[in-house]
This record gives C-alpha cells, sequence and structure tokens, in this order.
C-alpha cells in the first residue's frame, strides 16, 4: 500500500490568496494567464506556467523566481512537516450544497503496475516534457494530484478542524486550506491512507512525470529523497465526496449523417430536438447518449437490445466499441455549451453527449484492475494550485 507522508510546505505569507493562488495549468488560456499575471507580481502561474522565451530558458527563469520569493519572504515555509487539509464547498449543477474534504500531502511515487497508487483510465499521449523540464529545473512540485482512496475513515479523520491558513471563493466555489503538525493526527492519516489502494483521480501525466523524475534521481545516486512521493490531494472515494462530470467526444474526419449511420449498429435513433442544458438531464432519464449535428440539433442514442451485454456500463466504451472499424478522430470536451461552441465554430462535424460514470462504476473498475477509455470522468471543482507547494 502506498506512504503517505507529511511535508514542510511552502505557502504564500499574504492573506490574500485570491491575488496569487490560480486554476490548475491544463485549463489555462492565453488571455487566463494574462489575466492572473496582471492581478499580482507573485501570482504562482509566474512559476508554474512560465511563458515561452528561447530553449531551457523560462525553466531557468521559473526556478530564479521561486527561488526569490522564498528568500524575500514572499512564500514561507513551514518549520515542520505537515498535513493541510483541504476543504472545497460549493453548490452542484443539481442544485445540492455539497463539501469535498480531503488532504494535502506527499503520495509515494510506484512502478508503473505495481499496485498501491492505480490509474483508472487510459490516457492519451503527450509528447511535452513541460512538466519534467519545470520540475527539473525549480526542483518542486507546483499542482498536486488528484487521488481517490479506497480506505474508509478518512473523512472522519478530516471532520475536526486544523489550524487556519486562509480560505478565497473562487467561480462559487470556498476553499479552504488548514494545516496539521500533531503527530498523533499526522500518524492517524498516513496510516489510514497506507491501509488501501489510492486511485488517480486527476494527473496522470503528472504523476507519471513524477515517476520520471524519480527514477532520474535514482540514476543520479539520489535515490530515497524527496523525489520518492509526488504532493497530492487525496480524499475518500464516497458518492458524496465527488462531483464528477461527463467529458463529452467530439468527431472529426466523417460528417454527422455517415457517424450517425455508423453508430446506427449498435443504437437505435430518435431525433431529440435542440441541445441545452436540459439535454444532459432527459440523458439519464432515457438511459441515452445524444449525438449532436452541426447546427445544434439532437439524435438519441439508445443502446440496442445486447448490443453491450460483454461490456461495462460505460458511455465512452460503448462509443469505442461502436465504433471500432470505422475512422474517425476523436477529441473531448466538458460541458455542452463548450461542445455547442466546438460546432459552430467548425472543430468538430458532430459529437456525442455521454453521461457521467457512477461511483459505483468507478469503484469496481478499481478493484478489478481495470482501466476505464481516456476522458472518461471530469472530476470538479477544479484545485486551486498556490495552496501549498512542495520543495523537493
Amino acid at each position: 500500500m502506498p506512504r503517505f507522508d507529511p511535508f514542510p510546505a511552502l505557502r504564500y505569507a499574504t492573506d490574500q490568496l485570491d491575488d496569487v493562488i490560480a486554476p490548475p495549468y491544463d485549463v489555462l488560456s492565453a488571455a487566463d494567464l494574462d489575466e492572473l499575471e496582471q492581478r499580482h507580481e507573485h501570482n504562482v502561474v509566474r512559476v508554474d506556467v512560465p511563458r515561452e522565451t528561447e530553449g531551457a530558458q523560462r525553466y531557468e527563469r521559473a526556478a530564479t523566481t521561486l527561488r526569490e520569493w522564498v528568500e524575500s519572504g514572499v512564500l514561507v515555509r513551514d518549520d515542520e512537516p505537515s498535513f493541510t487539509i483541504y476543504r472545497m464547498r460549493f453548490v452542484d449543477e443539481a442544485g445540492t450544497a455539497r463539501e469535498i474534504v480531503g488532504v494535502l500531502g506527499a503520495l509515494e511515487v510506484v512502478d508503473e503496475g505495481a499496485g498501491g497508487v492505480l490509474p483508472h483510465e487510459r490516457t492519451t499521449p503527450k509528447a511535452s516534457t513541460d512538466r519534467l523540464d519545470l520540475t527539473r529545473a525549480t526542483r518542486a512540485n507546483l499542482s498536486p494530484v488528484w487521488g481517490l482512496s479506497l480506505a474508509p475513515g478518512l473523512t472522519d479523520l478530516l471532520r475536526a478542524p486544523g489550524e487556519p491558513m486562509g480560505s478565497v471563493s473562487v467561480d462559487g466555489v470556498e476553499h479552504m486550506v488548514e494545516r496539521v503538525t500533531d503527530p498523533a493526527r499526522l500518524a492517524a492519516i498516513g496510516t489510514n491512507l497506507a491501509s488501501d489502494d489510492v486511485l488517480i483521480a486527476d494527473g496522470h501525466h503528472r504523476y507519471g512525470v513524477a515517476r520520471t523524475y524519480r527514477d532520474e534521481e535514482r540514476s543520479a545516486g539520489r535515490g530515497g529523497g524527496s523525489a520518492e512521493t509526488t504532493l497530492t490531494f487525496v480524499n475518500e472515494l464516497v458518492a458524496d465526496q465527488l462531483s464528477v462530470a461527463a467529458i463529452h467526444r467530439l468527431y472529426r474526419g466523417l460528417s454527422h449523417d455517415a457517424l450517425r449511420d455508423a453508430l446506427r449498429t449498435c443504437f437505435l435513433t430518435e431525433p431529440g430536438g435542440p441541445v441545452g442544458q436540459g439535454t444532459l438531464g432527459e440523458m439519464e432519464a432515457r438511459g441515452a447518449l445524444c449525438l449532436v449535428a452541426p447546427d445544434g440539433s439532437g439524435t438519441w442514442l439508445t443502446p440496442r437490445p445486447g448490443a453491450f451485454d460483454r461490456l461495462r456500463s460505460l458511455d465512452g466504451l460503448w462509443l469505442e466499441h461502436a465504433l471500432t472499424d470505422v475512422a474517425v478522430d476523436v477529441a473531448y470536451q466538458h460541458g455542452v455549451e463548450h461542445v455547442l461552441a466546438a460546432l459552430r465554430g467548425g472543430d468538430a462535424e458532430a459529437a456525442v453527449l455521454i453521461r457521467p460514470v457512477s461511483v459505483d462504476e468507478i469503484v469496481r473498475t478499481a478493484r478489478e484492475g481495470l482501466l476505464m477509455p481516456p476522458k472518461s470522468t471530469f472530476f470538479t471543482p477544479k484545485l486551486r494550485t498556490g495552496l501549498v507547494i512542495r520543495p523537493l
């Protein structure tokens, strides 16, 4: 089972956290970066997403900036190892008030296939070495991986508050962090998390980079150090601790009509009218997917009896099966409005809206050692970067 350790965290000295924290690097546009850089000279994106210059200079600049912030007191290091309780309170799309509570710590980096830390979906390849080059230069974990603990009891261990370290409300979500340094409580949290597997919810590529970086450190004779673990937020895998949205499919290289005809081998089709936010609810009620044309009109896709009897109940897997022999390019997009905008803009010739994966299916897939198709789940809200930085 994986080790989960406290560490002396780097934290911003300011209580104006909204000025200095940011969304994850992989959801930021160029316009987002402009706004965050202008918001404050110490915003974390100046280190986490350094702008392109020549060669590796931007990573060296990021490392220099991080070092200067530590030396000048912009960032202050904890005097002793700590865990950080991280709470997110929000109202979900169904209007239900929710709270996700987890803990930021250092999760063991294990070899692929070794168990203990499990992927939950196949990943799409990424050629960029950006995160690895940034880690090498800064020698820091900046953006956390998001893990789901299969061990019961973590939520109860995090119920009591820790030392308040700041809070901020962003886009309707209240983010709160609390420091825990009490040895007994640190031991209880670490023991709980080490008692069962941790499933990676978000950050598969970050975890893969951590494995590569660990191997480099071992090859350089520095094995056994801080590179053996990586910054991770972990919460308990229970239904009321998760808000899971679907990631829809965009298709190119095949017309809408041709795609519809190909899908008819496994689905019954029926006109669905204009697509909007209400479409997702009707999909759940019907037990159907929805094919979307460039003009925004929908077609219900109801599984043919017996078409998927030998497959798990995953919309993404059903689509892969139905289109096995069809030459078509697929991309991924969350949010109905984003899908419709992509179709209007000519970024896709058709789309299929899918339903969120259930928590029961996530647990079953993990326990059976199976993988979901790429981009099966979109966990929300997104963790903020900059609340905790982990030096390596």
